[in-house]
């Protein structure tokens, strides 16, 4: 038996009055990279509804090649579907206060998970949420920095606060440099 079956009957409920958003650019010109972390859905804390916004979750948040690989990809999609706009979206790139990734700063802490899941050590470390205000920035400027970043596209960074429900700007949102 699946310990899915309770989310399933949510889904039933949910079914009842579901009305589907069609294909196209979402409601909000925003798309969302956040956490895993089931204290952390963008949904409840941002107020988005379907259709909104596209968003992209892994542990810690983090920006890395898959992600930068995503937002290149839904660039082209936002060019196609927008006509040739000068400005397409903004990522808003959202860490949070007591993140599990924090756990990885510890080297002992990041051996065990390496051994025990065959992971790069050098990988567990750079995916590492130790303080939020610090690797927010150094995410936001490693997307500002990709060359397949869109120059229409513009990076904000962001701190939820898990202990307030509160989410800080951290960087402003800017478009990368030519």
């Amino acid at each position: 038996m699946t310990k899915l079956i309770p989310l399933l009957e949510r889904n039933e409920q949910f079914a009842r009055t579901y009305s589907p958003a069609t294909l196209g650019l979402p409601a909000v010109p925003v798309i969302v990279v956040t956490c895993l972390d089931h204290r952390v859905d963008p949904a409840i804390v941002l107020g988005l509804q379907l259709g909104d916004a596209p968003v992209i979750r892994n542990a810690g948040g983090r920006v890395t090649p898959a992600v930068v690989d995503d937002v290149a990809y839904l660039s082209f999609l936002a060019e196609q579907w927008s006509g040739g706009a000068d400005t397409l979206f903004e990522v808003a790139v959202i860490h949070h206060t007591q993140c599990g990734t924090g756990l990885l700063a510890d080297p002992g802490f990041r051996q065990r998970v390496a051994e025990a899941t065959g992971l790069a050590e050098v990988a567990l470390e750079a995916s590492a949420v130790a303080d939020p205000h610090i690797t927010v920035k150094t995410d936001v400027e490693r997307l500002l920095n990709s060359p397949l970043l869109s120059p229409k596209v513009s990076v904000s960074g962001h701190v939820y606060d898990i202990a307030t429900g509160c989410v800080v700007t951290t960087v402003d949102a800017s478009y990368p440099q030519p």
